[in-house]
């Protein structure tokens, strides 16, 4: 097609004096949508001198086909393909369940296995590799397919539909931007609000505290929110209603798309109270029955077809019977918090639709509820965990322990995570979980679609087998909007999902997706044709693969006639088992999966990975008032070594208090701090213990200097030292911190000047009211070298617990 041809004969058709509405309407038909931002047709010169005597062109506006439907894809979080109602399993979710009654439910509909790989698969339509997120952001390394940065060729979703005429706004969890671009020096061409979204509310990483979330509304850091009640799932439905209702109350024909994708259900699992009481009891017969319960569901919802056997467990998981009653007792609450965060996340869901059609726009929006970003999450390990932090920091939580925290599982005092054998349950009738995306316990999602104005059929099953890089193909066919070959200057690489209209009005139609790789660290599969062969190099909760890439053991499945993937062909059938390896081979060089790379540890150092580091060999860091939210990618590591922080300040008459430079919060982290005026440092261990030095006197009225040395006891990683406070060069305190954080403060807290945000590092201030009320002049961070023992101790020590944290995102 000719644009130049066509953009002269619209300019012409739009300057003739017998301009028409028609005439524009016919011209608009032959817009190239192609190429996208549309360009502006490039009109005639006028040659006429009074406006009077002439008349304007009609006013050239890219809009959306007419009768483009509105778009709302809601991605909930570790949520596998037998947790949810809808599709069998225990957590009772009507929202998910009154869609079905109405739409269309998918019961063979696959994701990546992992969180960043499956988000941005599904707003672009690419595979994962493609979008260079072969893992997640935090385990990028240097090889192409794997460099945590979306390229230029790979246009999201989002932006194709904002350039012809839609409001795009997106809600949520983000997990799609390299962490060490997210500070005020960017690049910023991968945040949300420059991949296409007009309005961005939510967080960046992997996980966030819910009640106490690192919120960002657009590229602002915004203050977190604390008024009683407060969570975020609440909040970013208010956000997303907020925007729908004022977006189509200016623009009412203009179509909106909106990505709803909240924390619920990743660790932390924080929900109200109320929701996790509904659950009281339910999940104390144990993993094990929930299993059989949940399969019971499944065949009879027709979800699974007849004489779908289960799968079983994995050997790690121990039967239900074998705990002891302390361990059933911790591991039922757990379970019973999991399950309210899905139903209070299905709930706020609710909300977000009934809104949409308080609107009037329920009929002509097309929806995608898919519930499970992969498979329920294992990595909580054989007991799961009052707090994160201490599975990071390498601290064994035990039972006994935990059960201190048994009423306030769930709530502001906790970070938890649940055991293992929940998540396989969580993805009956299937053996595996999350990052395994060589079974279908990793990748099976359930998913739903309902488009009341297009799709007449309700209630009703579809079997064709489909992956998520299908949903954006799926929308630009729907929106009667061609895939573009050119975005913003730069050819784009060919979308590589199927739509699935086909399947809207032939329940029967053969799957058109017919081939599909995997691969996540080293576990991989092909699907081919409804033959599926893969490979287990590594489950979730091991530290180590189980052997070498090219001595992995290979299983087949005639996934046809094989649902739940229980009977291994591999040994009876070698040659087709080759012939999909060969397939397999061939994708992942077509799709830049190879090399795979199934290094853990040194793929969480960026030098050895390849990645950048903002800090990387610098010893000395200076800060200013009002530097805050800055992560620990960004931040200079303070961790197995001596230190000292030095802050020049200025105290007004009458004294000052408030937080002169702190990192982390209440799971761990430090501070430095006046409190009555007297210079104060605190270290909290992972939330177990507030190690505290304060100088006996408050500081003068006028400019001061406040210095911390740190002498760190060495010998290892994670040792304790002694602090020491220093005013204007005269030592006035010190303290012995007997044990430090080796590995990570926090998931999602970050280090600020002049305030603490979202949760407090002590119990010496409160949370927001604590600002510092003098003046900050500068703050000044000098960490001493690692000696080389230590360095390799704290290299391997920061590595595990790094792939600890990279994993469990």
């Amino acid at each position: 097609m000719n644009t130049g041809i066509i953009f002269t004969a619209l300019s012409v058709a739009l300057c003739a004096a017998s301009f028409t509405p028609q005439a524009a309407e016919a011209a608009d038909l032959k817009l190239d949508r192609t190429v996208l931002p549309i360009p502006e047709p490039d009109y005639p010169r006028s040659t006429v001198l009074d406006a009077r005597d002439t008349k304007p062109p009609a006013r050239f506006e890219v809009k959306a086909p007419a009768g483009a439907p509105n778009v709302l894809v809601v991605l909930v979080d570790d949520m596998g393909f037998g947790m949810p109602s809808a599709f069998g399993g225990p957590v009772r979710m009507p929202t998910a369940d009154r869609l079905a009654t109405q739409g269309l439910r998918y019961n063979q509909f696959h994701t990546t296995a992992l969180c960043s790989p499956t988000r941005t698969a599904l707003l672009s339509g690419r595979n994962h590799h493609m979008n260079n997120m072969g893992s997640i952001t935090e385990t990028a390394t240097g090889f192409p397919g794997n460099t945590g940065q979306r390229p230029n060729n790979v246009t999201p979703l989002a932006e194709m539909l904002r350039l012809n005429g839609y409001s795009t706004g997106f809600f949520g969890k983000n997990h799609e931007t390299a962490p060490w671009e997210v500070s005020p020096s960017g690049p910023t061409d991968r945040w949300p609000t420059r991949s296409g979204f007009d309005k961005f509310y939510g967080f960046f990483g992997g996980e966030t505290d819910q009640w106490n979330p690192t919120l960002y509304d657009g590229m602002a850091r915004v203050p977190t929110p604390h008024y009683p009640g407060y969570n975020f799932m609440t909040d970013m439905t208010d956000q997303a209603i907020g925007w729908m209702k004022f977006q189509k109350s200016l623009t009412p024909d203009k179509p909106f798309f909106i990505y709803f994708a909240p924390g619920a259900t990743h660790a932390p699992h924080h929900v109200p109270k109320e929701w996790i009481e509904k659950n009281k009891g339910r999940f104390d017969g144990g993993w094990d029955k929930m299993r059989e319960a949940t399969l019971a569901r499944q065949v009879e919802l027709g979800v699974v077809p007849k004489g779908t056997k289960l799968a079983a467990k994995p050997k790690d998981i121990k039967d239900w019977d074998k705990l002891t009653a302390d361990e059933q007792k911790l591991f039922a609450r757990q379970m019973e918090v999991y399950s309210g965060f899905g139903e209070y996340c299905d709930h706020e869901i609710g909300r977000l639709f009934d809104a949409i059609g308080d609107a009037g726009q329920s009929d002509n929006t097309l929806i995608f509820y898919i519930i499970g970003d992969n498979g329920t999450s294992a990595e909580g390990g054989m007991s799961g965990m009052f707090s994160e932090m201490t599975y990071f920091n390498n601290v064994q939580e035990t039972v006994q322990e935990m059960l201190k925290h048994y009423d306030e599982w769930g709530g502001p005092s906790t970070y938890p995570h649940m055991a293992a054998g929940w998540a396989v349950a969580g993805n009956t009738p299937f053996m595996w979980t999350k990052q395994i995306p060589s079974n279908y316990g990793g990748t099976r999602n359930g998913m739903i679609i309902s488009w009341p104005k297009r799709i007449k059929a309700a209630n009703e099953i579809r079997s064709q087998w489909h992956h998520v890089i299908d949903v954006a193909p799926t929308v630009l066919e729907a929106a009667s909007l061609p895939e573009p070959k050119s975005v913003n200057g730069t050819v784009q690489s060919p979308i590589e999902g199927v739509s699935m209209v086909y399947s809207f009005d032939q329940p029967d139609a053969k799957s058109t997706h017919k081939t599909q790789y995997f691969e996540i660290f080293g576990n991989r599969a092909i699907y081919h044709d409804g033959w599926f062969a893969g490979t287990i190099h590594r489950a979730p909760w091991e530290k180590v693969p189980r052997q070498k890439l090219q001595e992995d053991i290979r299983e087949l499945y005639d996934a046809r006639n094989d649902f739940s993937l229980v009977n291994d062909l591999a040994a009876t059938n070698p040659k087709k088992l080759k012939e999909l390896q060969g397939i397999f081979m061939k994708e992942a060089t077509k799709y830049r999966v190879l090399p795979i790379d199934d290094r853990l540890l040194e793929r969480l150092v960026p030098a050895t990975a390849g990645r950048p580091d903002l800090m990387g060999e610098r010893t000395s860091l200076t800060l200013s008032e009002g530097m805050n939210s800055m992560s620990e990618n960004v931040f200079i590591n303070i961790k197995n070594r001596s230190l000292s922080i030095t802050a020049e300040v200025e105290i007004p008459d009458g004294g000052a208090n408030g937080v002169i430079l702190a990192q982390g919060g209440r799971f761990g982290g430090w501070t430095l701090y006046l409190k009555e005026g007297k210079p104060t440092y605190c270290y909290n261990f992972v939330g177990m213990q507030e190690y505290k030095v304060s100088a006996p006197q408050a500081l003068a009225a006028g400019k001061a200097t406040v210095r911390v040395n740190f002498d760190y006891d060495g010998s290892g990683v994670g040792k304790g030292g002694t602090a020491t406070i220093l005013v204007n060069g005269e030592k006035v305190a010190s303290g012995r911190i007997e044990r430090t954080q080796m590995a990570i403060f926090s998931a999602d807290e970050t280090a600020g000047v002049g305030m603490d945000d979202a949760t407090p590092v002590t119990t010496d201030y409160k949370e927001r009211d604590n600002a510092f009320t003098g003046k900050i002049l500068k703050v000044t961070v000098d960490v001493k070298p690692i000696g080389a023992a230590v360095k390799a101790e704290a290299d391997t020590g920061q590595r595990t617990a790094a792939v600890k944290k990279a994993l469990s995102d």
